[in-house]
C-alpha cells in the first residue's frame, strides 16, 4: 500500500507538471520552460510506473519484470534517438503523424489484451468495462490508419488531394451505425469466443473508417488533420488508461485530447473551415477542384535588384512558408532582418496559422535563428497593414498568400490568407514555377503587376541579397 500511495502522489505531481507544460508552451518566451516541465513530469511518471510494476509482482519475479521493462525502455530509446538524429525540422509534421499512429495501435492492443484477460464477468461494472474496451479499440483503430494516411500525404508518398469514394458521407455514417450495433452486442456477451466476433468486425470497420476519413481531406486542410489526430491519440490514450486503471494515463490522455481538439477548432476558425466537416472527412461539403486558368506571364528579378529595393524601403514584411524550412533559409533571413533593422528599416514577420504544415512551425524556426519575438506577428495582426508596406518578401510560401482563397469555387475558398498583394512591391522566393503548392492550387499572386519572382534555392537567394545589400546608417 505504501508503494501505491507514493505512486499516486507521483502521478499527481506529474499531472501538474503536464498542465504547467501546456501553459508554458502556449507562449514563445516560456516554451522552453514548458517543454522542460513536461520532460520532468514524464520522468517522474516513468519512475513511478516502474516502481508500481515491480511492487505488484505479477508472479514472474521482480528481476524478470525489471528486465522486461528495461528491455522495452532500451528498444524505445534506441529508436527514439535514431529518429531524433535523422529527422529534420521540415519532416516534423509527418513524424508527429506517424507517432500518433503508434498511440492508436497501442490502444488497440491494450483493448484486445484487456478483453482477453477480463472477459466472462458479470454485472454493470463488467458491462461498463466492455464499453470502455470497445470505444478504446474503435478510437485507436481510427487513429492508427488515419495517422498513417496523414504521414503518407505529408511526406509526399501519396497525393495530397482529397481521395474519396462515391457516397463517402453515407459510407462513414453506415460505418458508425454498424459500430454502435456491434458495441451493444459486445457489451452484452459473456464469452471470449463470441465477444471476439463483434470486436474484430468493429476493428476492421474502424481501420477502414480512419483511412477513408483522412484520405478524403485535401492537402490544404492537412495541418488541421495533424492537430485532429493529436486529439484522437489523446482520447485513445485516455481510453487505454481506463482499461489499465491508470489515473495518470487518463489525465494525460484527456489533456492531449482536449487541447488537440481546441487547437483544431482554433485552426478551423483561422482557415474559415467547418470544424465538424473537417473532423468528419469533409462531411457535407462538395469537393472543389482547381480550375486551370491563364494568369499571364510572371516577372523575374535578381538578388541585386531586391537588395536595392530593400535598401530604400521604410517598411518590410517577411512572410515565410514551408519552402523556407526546406531550404533552411531562416539563418540568412535572420541576418537580413538584423541588418535592415539596424539601419532603421521597420521589419516584421507575418505568420499564417498553418504556415509550414504544422502550427507553430515557422515560429520555432525563427526562434531557432534568434529572430526577436516582438517582430513576429500572426495573420490577423498584420493583414490590415500591407497597404503601408514597401516590400513584402514571400519566402517559400504559397497557399497562405494565395488570392485564389477569395475566388468562389476555389479549393481553398474562404481560407484567410496574408494579403501581401496589397503591398507596393512583392518579392516571391520560389525554387521554380512548376510547383503549384501543397493544396495544388495555382497562385495568381505570382503573375501580378507588383510581384517579381526570385527563382532558385531560398537560402542561396537570401545569401546573395545579404552580399549585395548596402544599407545606410541610421
Amino acid at each position: 500500500m505504501e508503494a501505491q500511495n507514493f505512486v499516486a502522489l507521483a502521478y499527481l505531481v506529474a499531472a501538474l507538471l503536464f498542465i504547467n507544460a501546456l501553459r508554458g508552451l502556449s507562449k514563445h518566451d516560456s516554451a522552453q520552460s514548458g517543454n522542460t516541465s513536461g520532460a520532468i513530469g514524464m520522468g517522474i511518471a516513468l519512475v513511478a510506473t516502474i516502481w508500481l510494476a515491480l511492487d505488484s509482482d505479477p508472479g514472474r519475479g521482480v528481476a524478470v519484470t525489471l528486465i522486461l521493462i528495461l528491455l522495452a525502455l532500451a528498444v524505445g530509446a534506441v529508436i527514439g534517438l535514431r529518429m531524433a538524429q535523422k529527422v529534420g525540422m521540415t519532416e516534423m509534421p509527418q513524424l508527429i503523424a506517424l507517432l500518433h499512429s503508434f498511440v492508436g495501435l497501442a490502444a488497440v492492443l491494450v483493448g484486445f489484451n484487456t478483453f482477453l484477460t477480463s472477459a466472462g464477468g458479470y454485472g454493470s461494472t463488467h458491462t461498463f468495462l466492455m464499453g470502455e474496451i470497445f470505444l478504446g479499440v474503435f478510437i485507436g483503430a481510427v487513429t492508427f490508419t488515419g495517422s498513417i494516411i496523414a504521414y503518407l500525404k505529408l511526406s509526399a508518398k501519396m497525393k495530397s488531394a482529397a481521395l474519396t469514394l462515391p457516397g463517402r458521407n453515407w459510407l462513414n455514417l453506415v460505418a458508425v451505425v454498424v459500430s454502435v450495433v456491434l458495441m451493444v452486442w459486445f457489451m452484452n456477451t459473456d464469452s471470449v469466443g463470441i465477444g471476439l466476433i463483434p470486436l474484430i468486425i468493429m476493428t476492421i470497420i474502424a481501420l477502414a473508417l480512419g483511412l477513408h476519413l483522412v484520405a478524403a481531406i485535401g492537402g490544404g486542410d492537412m495541418p488541421v488533420v495533424v492537430s485532429m489526430l493529436n486529439s484522437y491519440s489523446g482520447w485513445a490514450a485516455a481510453a487505454a488508461g481506463f482499461m489499465l486503471q491508470n489515473d495518470l494515463l487518463i489525465i494525460t490522455g484527456a489533456l492531449v485530447g482536449s487541447s488537440g481538439a481546441y487547437l483544431s477548432y482554433i485552426m478551423c476558425k483561422a482557415m474559415n473551415r467547418s470544424f465538424v466537416s473537417v473532423i468528419l472527412g469533409g462531411f457535407g461539403q462538395p469537393t472543389a477542384t482547381a480550375e486551370a486558368r491563364d494568369y499571364g506571364t510572371h516577372t523575374e528579378t535578381s538578388a541585386e535588384e531586391v537588395s536595392t529595393m530593400l535598401s530604400t524601403a521604410k517598411k518590410v514584411v517577411i512572410t515565410p512558408g514551408y519552402g523556407m524550412a526546406v531550404a533552411q533559409a531562416q539563418y540568412p533571413v535572420a541576418d537580413l532582418t538584423k541588418r535592415l533593422r539596424e539601419s532603421g528599416v521597420d521589419v516584421s514577420f507575418g505568420i499564417h496559422p498553418v504556415a509550414g504544415r504544422l502550427p507553430g512551425h515557422m515560429n520555432v524556426l525563427l526562434a531557432e535563428a534568434k529572430v526577436p519575438y516582438d517582430v513576429v506577428y500572426e495573420l490577423d495582426e498584420v493583414n490590415d497593414e500591407f497597404s503601408d508596406v514597401d516590400v513584402v518578401l514571400v519566402i517559400g510560401a504559397n497557399d497562405t498568400v494565395n488570392p485564389a482563397a477569395e475566388e468562389p469555387g476555389s479549393p481553398i475558398e474562404g481560407m484567410p490568407v496574408l494579403k501581401v498583394w496589397e503591398a507596393k512591391n512583392v518579392i516571391v522566393f520560389k525554387r521554380s514555377m512548376g510547383n503549384a503548392g501543397y493544396a495544388g492550387v495555382e497562385n495568381p499572386l505570382f503573375f501580378a503587376e507588383n510581384t517579381k519572382m526570385l527563382l532558385g534555392d531560398a537560402k542561396a537567394s537570401v545569401d546573395s541579397i545579404n552580399a549585395e545589400l548596402t544599407v545606410p546608417a541610421n
